[in-house]
């Protein structure tokens, strides 16, 4: 079968360039944007966290829940299910899972706060707890592209 013809290559593109978003958004949220807000001062910094939030958490719901279908899609499709597969994809799964549930308590937890809190000091706190979480799942979110390189 062609390359450009196996469905299966398309579903992994689709789920490789949703790990590229959602893992190098976070990269960039912490690695440049929150560093560069370090000039505003604490009200305009927690206007524009609200609107990175907002936008970047839409995102993400999408490409998670994009990354979790097309990944058992893969392993039932491809490998016949998880009892065939190799340790690096149960390996990949597992974290991702993980990776989801983290991101679920961002956005039910200190996301839920923050935005209450906007407008007072207490958003920053709630802000830098999403900071810790989202470099949790960073770190996770590397781990797992490590173990798809190998």
């Amino acid at each position: 079968m062609n390359v450009l013809t196996d469905p299966w290559r398309w579903l992994l593109a689709l789920h490789i360039l949703c790990a590229v978003f959602w893992v190098g958004g976070m990269f960039f949220a912490l690695h440049v944007v929150r560093p560069s807000l370090a000039v505003l001062e604490p009200p305009q910094r927690v206007a524009l966290h609200h609107r990175i939030f907002a936008r970047f958490f839409r995102v993400v719901w999408g490409a998670m829940a994009l990354i979790l279908a097309s990944g058992f899609g893969l392993i039932a499709g491809v490998y016949g299910g998880f009892r065939h597969l190799p340790w690096t994809i149960n390996a990949m799964m597992g974290l991702g899972l993980v990776m989801a549930g983290v991101f679920a308590l961002i956005v039910f937890g200190p996301y839920r706060r923050f935005r209450a809190a906007v407008g007072t000091a207490r958003a920053l706190e709630a802000a830098e707890r999403i900071r810790r979480l989202i470099a949790l799942n960073l770190v996770l979110g590397t781990i797992v592209v490590i173990l798809a390189a190998l």
